[in-house]
């Protein structure tokens, strides 16, 4: 695939991987390729269009990448912080969103609730890119199975077990394995098991695509034969006040040398960083041999590129 034989996602928005078509996810891997194998042939993809980036949240991975990513395409990025003034608390973010569909060409966006990233995209005919919410977390899980798919081609079948809390980043997983054939696992404490809905969605895909979806709340049992483990912080932004309590109750899902060797001995460690190392995960495991997790780092370049591409593509 080149610039000159784009193709374009038929969705306006990127909020969610629920929302994505049949061959959706296998076009921006496509693209991400493309992008990653030959960056000065998109050099001009997004000749002369802006970027909105609006972060309630702090970020380095995401604010970095779209902001480079963006750069590398032609484009440029235009940084709104709100992370001292909530989103539509100073103006409403339908009129947010009436003003910069006049002044950008796309809207990425960082926020507490997910809500709040649909007002937007249903008030503006740009498109509008989930960074970050509440609820999902597609980038980061589109590039975490983009680069699974460098290391195994292909990830249909392949058993992927995340242990932790069934957080933003573990329901854009379910999503992105249920897509692709993968298998994956949920293994989370009782009651912190990820959403019954997005758990439901996932298993709708699945139906299609022959993915295995299974939620657990044993990581020994969960993680034998698995051909990935994943984790993730304990408290996600705005849960601070849990953090000791939260400490105590996944004391027992840190992901350490002794729960990794119940994997196979090639299994990949993954993680969606910033990562706490002690708490979720042992430093001998994150820094080990087998962690991909700056791969995964890397990544969110390539494929946000790559998502821009397809959704800022199109003329307005």
């Amino acid at each position: 695939m080149t610039t000159t034989t784009l193709g374009l996602l038929p969705q306006k928005d990127l909020l969610t991987i629920a929302q994505l078509g049949s061959g959706d996810v296998e076009t921006i891997f496509e693209t991400t390729r493309s992008i990653k194998g030959d960056r000065a042939a998109w050099s001009r993809a997004l000749a002369g269009k802006r970027l909105a980036m609006i972060f309630e949240k702090d970020s380095l991975r995401t604010r970095f990448t779209f902001d480079v990513g963006m750069q590398d395409l032609g484009g440029s990025a235009v940084f709104m912080d709100h992370r001292d003034v909530r989103l539509g608390s100073r103006e409403s973010l339908k009129d947010m969103a009436k003003n910069l569909e006049r002044w950008v060409d796309g809207i990425v966006a960082r926020v507490y609730k997910q809500r709040a990233l649909e007002e937007l995209a249903a008030n503006c005919s740009i498109p509008v890119v989930n960074g970050l919410s509440d609820h999902v977390h597609p980038c980061q899980a589109l590039s975490d199975f983009f680069t699974l798919t460098e290391r195994w081609q292909d990830v249909a079948g392949r058993r992927v077990v995340y242990v932790g809390d069934g957080n933003n980043t573990c329901h854009s997983l379910l999503h992105v394995a249920a897509r692709l054939g993968a298998h994956i696992t949920v293994c989370s404490p009782e009651g912190y098991e990820p959403n019954a809905r997005v758990v439901s969605e996932a298993m709708l895909i699945a139906r299609e695509t022959g993915s295995d979806i299974q939620i657990v709340n044993d990581p020994e049992q969960a993680v034998k034969g698995a051909d990935a483990v994943y984790t993730d912080v304990w408290a996600s932004m705005g849960q601070e006040d849990e953090i000791e309590e939260r400490s105590a109750i996944f004391n027992d899902y840190r992901v350490d040398e002794e729960l990794m060797a119940l994997a196979r001995p090639d299994a990949l460690f993954m993680h969606c960083l910033p990562a706490h190392r002690g708490q979720e995960v042992t430093a001998g495991v994150i820094d080990g041999p087998n962690s991909i997790v700056y791969d995964i780092a890397e990544n969110r370049l390539h494929v946000q590129k790559a998502i821009l591409v397809l959704l800022m593509g199109r003329d307005r």
